[in-house]
């Protein structure tokens, strides 16, 4: 009894130490940062459900039906769609951004550490704006697009529904440096990422809410070696599954080479959106050193308490994802002049090209 009972006072002077040292770490974070108050949702009044209704009242049809298609070829490119999404809304707003290749005067964000050799799902953007052209001329933009056909990816792999407000205008700038400090990486620890998802005007409940959507992801093995070769094994407490997943994960990604191999994270059910991910987490097996700092982190009291309740219930899950989503996607690009709705989502269109360059002094034609 007498050891029971010592067990139980350390548990709570745990829980305590924990709490503590995370709102102290946080406040200690932002003060030295001199963060501003959050930015997102900077103007969600100038989204709609209705903006469409008239000069595109198809439009949700025609994207659905490309996302069928391509989610019936690949279950993966729900992942992708998805994915395009989250970079889109954590660089300057979801304006689309992430789209633009880079021109004579602009590196784009597809050069970025985050996103070179592992954002895909291009080809796919085209041929759904292609449709969209075919139907409405120069009326949906690619921002739109982009939240409307990451909806569907979820919808379409199991997870759940929302309403996407729509009116997003494209950006005809992308920006590098935003791209490699504002996207979280998978080595960054639990405060960072707090740190930056609350930049967004995103709280914790939301970034463990949209984590889960690493349900149907994958990872590449440049982004998880760190973790199997470090304290994998500690956080899966060394259970002989752990051990053969870790076995299998190490054949995929070598100690050297084999940056761009891949490995869902989560292993039993990658091609269905559900609340399984987290289990993984709970079990310490989380792929990314980012995702499993939510459970096993000393910071990470209250995430690993969230983390718990989406386990257990998995529509608790779904409904904050689902809000989530839609407070992402409320994020705008506050610099609203000089966008538009662009016919090619990869291109700002010759003419602004030449009007930039004739801007920079540096007057020719491409």
């Amino acid at each position: 009894m007498l050891r029971m009972g010592r067990a139980s006072a350390t548990a709570g002077v745990l829980r305590f130490v924990r709490a503590f040292a995370l709102c102290v770490a946080t406040a200690c974070l932002l003060l030295a940062a001199g963060m501003p108050s959050p930015v997102a949702a900077q103007d969600p009044s100038k989204l709609s459900l209705q903006y469409y209704s008239k000069t595109c009242p198809n439009v949700e049809h025609v994207v659905r039906t490309e996302m069928e298609c391509a989610v019936r070829a690949d279950t993966r490119n729900a992942a992708l769609m998805l994915r395009l999404h989250f970079h889109d809304c954590f660089v300057q707003g979801c304006d689309g951004s992430v789209l633009l290749d880079d021109t004579a005067t602009m590196i784009g964000e597809k050069q970025a550490e985050q996103n070179v050799n592992s954002l895909k799902g291009f080809d796919l953007v085209d041929k759904i704006k292609e449709k969209l052209e075919a139907e409405c001329p120069g009326t949906v933009s690619c921002a739109d697009l982009l939240a409307i056909a990451a909806r569907d990816a979820v919808v379409l792999v199991g997870g759940p529904y929302w309403d996407v407000p729509v009116g997003r205008l494209d950006s005809k700038k992308a920006s590098l440096d935003l791209a490699n400090s504002d996207i979280p990486t998978a080595q960054q620890g639990l405060l960072t990422l707090i740190a930056k998802f609350w930049e967004k005007g995103l709280d914790a409940t939301d970034m463990v809410a949209l984590v889960g959507s690493h349900t149907i992801g994958f990872a590449r093995c440049e982004n998880f070696r760190d973790r199997i070769y470090g304290d994998f094994e500690m956080t899966s407490k060394y259970n002989p599954s752990s051990e053969a997943y870790l076995s299998k994960l190490k054949e995929v990604c070598p100690r050297d080479g084999g940056d761009d191999n891949i490995s869902a994270m989560d292993s039993h059910t990658s091609d269905v959106f559900d609340n399984a991910y987290f289990e993984t987490l709970i079990k310490g097996e989380g792929l990314l050193n980012s995702d499993q700092a939510m459970w096993s982190s000393i910071a990470g009291y209250s995430t690993s308490d969230t983390v718990n309740k989406y386990w257990a219930d998995p529509e608790a899950f779904f409904k904050q994802f689902s809000d989530s989503m839609v407070k992402m996607g409320n994020i705008t690009n506050p610099r609203r002049r000089g966008q538009e709705d662009l016919q090619i989502c990869q291109h700002i269109g010759y003419d602004n090209i030449y009007r930039m360059l004739e801007t920079a002094g540096e007057t020719r034609w491409l």
